[in-house]
C-alpha cells in the first residue's frame, strides 16, 4: 500500500514548479526524499537557490499536492537549498571558496548599476545565500559608501593576501578600501586590469554562494579582462528604457556573447516615476525598451525597477534600500529579480571543470 502512496506521490510532486523557478521539482532534481509512514507523507526536497522567503508561498501548495492523494492526511516538509558551482565561460576552474560569480553590466554610466548590484546583492544574502561583492569599477569606486562603511577602514591583510571587509552582511571589496578616497586613479589599462585580477584572486573570499561584481559601465579593457580571465557564471545588464542606454545595452550583451559569458537577464531601471505630490506615474526615460531588447536577444526580462528619490538618498546614504526599508515596495522588487536571477542560474549546468583533474602530457 505504502508502495503505491509513494509512486502517486511522486506523480503529483515531480509536476510542481517552485516559485520563480522554470524547472519541475524533476527536471531540477530537487526531491531528495519521499516515504509514507502510514497516511504520513515525508518529503525531503533542496532546491538550488536560497528557499528563504518562499517558503510560506510552497509549503501550503506542496501539502494541497500531498493531501490529494487518498490516503494521505498529513505532509512533513523538510526544504533546504543547496547552491553549486554553476558552468564558466570556457569552462574555466571556479575560483577557490566562490562558487558563482555574477557580473552586473551596462553600456553606459547613469543608468543605477551600482545601486541596482548592492542592492540584488543584499536582497540575496536576505534570502539565506552566502554573499560577496566586488567593485571592479577601478577608476570610480562606489560600493564602499553604498555599504556604509567608514572611510579610512582597510582590509585586513594575510600572506601575500587579504580579508574582505565585512558590510551589511556582505563581503566586499573595493578600491575605496584601497587608496583614498579622493585619489584619482591616473592608471593606463594594463595597470587597472592587473589591479582588478589581485582584488579578485588575492581576496580570502569566505565560502561564497554568489559574488557579484559591479562592472565599470562600457566595454574596455577592464570588462574584456574580466570576461576572459574570471570565471563568470553570467552576467547582468541594467539599463533604463532611454533609446540611447539601450543601444549601449546592446553593446554590452554582444561583449558577453562573443567571451562565452551567458547574459541571465536584463534590469530595466528607472522604468516609471511616481509623483509624491498628486501620485500621477508617468515613464520619463520611455517605456518599453528593456523588454525590446530581451525578447531580441531571448534573454529574460528579471524586472523593472521605480524612478525613486528615496533609492538613491539610501544608497548615498550607505543604508541601501533593501535593508533601509526591507518591507518596501522597492525593496520587494529587488528580491523579485534576485530570486529569478539565482533560479535561472540554478537551472544552467554545473561547472564540471571543478571535479575533473587537470591532464598535463609530457615527453620525457
Amino acid at each position: 500500500m505504502s508502495a503505491t502512496l509513494q509512486a502517486q506521490l511522486q506523480t503529483v510532486f515531480s509536476d510542481y514548479v517552485p516559485p520563480f523557478s522554470q524547472q519541475t521539482l524533476k527536471q531540477a532534481r530537487a526531491i531528495k526524499s519521499l516515504e509514507v509512514d502510514g497516511s504520513v507523507c515525508k518529503l525531503l526536497l533542496e532546491l538550488g537557490y536560497p528557499v528563504k522567503s518562499i517558503c510560506d508561498e510552497m509549503v501550503p501548495q506542496l501539502r494541497d499536492l500531498a493531501l490529494s492523494v487518498n490516503g494521505i492526511e498529513k505532509l512533513e516538509l523538510e526544504l533546504d537549498s543547496k547552491v553549486v558551482a554553476h558552468r564558466a565561460q570556457n569552462n574555466l576552474k571556479s575560483l577557490e571558496n566562490v562558487r558563482n560569480i555574477i557580473a552586473v553590466a551596462s553600456g553606459k554610466g547613469g543608468v543605477g548599476k551600482s545601486t541596482t548590484t548592492v542592492n540584488l546583492a543584499l536582497a540575496m544574502a536576505a534570502e539565506g545565500a552566502r554573499v560577496g561583492i566586488l567593485d571592479a569599477d577601478i577608476y570610480g569606486p562606489s560600493q564602499g559608501r553604498m555599504l556604509g562603511i567608514e572611510p579610512g577602514t582597510k582590509p585586513q591583510p594575510a600572506d601575500n593576501a587579504m580579508y574582505p571587509v565585512q558590510a551589511l552582511g556582505l563581503q566586499a571589496m573595493s578600491m575605496s578600501l584601497l587608496v583614498d578616497e579622493d585619489q584619482p586613479m591616473v592608471w593606463r589599462g594594463p595597470m587597472v586590469s592587473g589591479a582588478l585580477q589581485q582584488m579578485l584572486t588575492q581576496t580570502l573570499w569566505n565560502d561564497l554562494d554568489y559574488l557579484f561584481v559591479d562592472m565599470p559601465p562600457g566595454t574596455g579593457d577592464i570588462q574584456l579582462t574580466l570576461s576572459q580571465k574570471a570565471p563568470l557564471t553570467g552576467a547582468v545588464i541594467v539599463t533604463t528604457p532611454q533609446d540611447i542606454a539601450l543601444l549601449d545595452a546592446k553593446k554590452g550583451i554582444e561583449m558577453f556573447r562573443k567571451v562565452d559569458v551567458p547574459v541571465l537577464g536584463i534590469v530595466e531601471n528607472m522604468s516609471l516615476h511616481t509623483c509624491s505630490q498628486c501620485g500621477h506615474s508617468e515613464p520619463i526615460f520611455g517605456e518599453g525598451g528593456g523588454e525590446q531588447i530581451a525578447e531580441k536577444y531571448q534573454v529574460d526580462l528579471l524586472g523593472r525597477l521605480p524612478l525613486k528619490l528615496s533609492i538613491r538618498e539610501q544608497a548615498d546614504a550607505g543604508h541601501p534600500t533593501v535593508v533601509n526599508e526591507p518591507e518596501s515596495a522597492e525593496a520587494g522588487f529587488y528580491r523579485e529579480i534576485a530570486l529569478k536571477l539565482a533560479a535561472s542560474l540554478a537551472a544552467r549546468a554545473k561547472n564540471y571543470a571543478n571535479v575533473f583533474p587537470e591532464i598535463v602530457v609530457q615527453n620525457d
